[in-house]
């Protein structure tokens, strides 16, 4: 896959991010060496591994997990979104 400018610019209206102009080349360089290594991994041969493969013996340890609500959290997180409503984010359509 070629990162390019113009899937850069999909990529920005997807994300609701602006890379500022100065910065645009820098980042589609650093985008296609995280895509080129990516698609490197394609050229391992993972035919014979089991697919519950671990290094750790009885496989990856798991956390008890507990909820916990904290409303300051939310709102400090809310108040940093370009557009919320009642708590929640506001996003643009991406369904046409």
């Amino acid at each position: 896959m070629k990162i390019d400018s113009k899937l850069l610019d999909k990529l920005e209206n997807l994300s609701n991010l602006k890379v500022s102009e100065n910065k645009r080349e820098e980042v589609i360089s650093q985008l296609s060496e995280i895509v080129e290594y990516v698609d490197s991994l394609s050229e391992l041969d993972t035919s014979n591994i089991d697919s519950f493969f671990s290094t750790l013996d009885g496989g990856t340890p798991l956390r008890v997990d507990t909820p916990e609500c904290n409303r300051e959290i939310n709102q400090s997180i809310i108040k940093n979104a370009p557009m919320s409503e009642d708590n929640f984010f506001i996003v643009p359509a991406i369904i046409e």
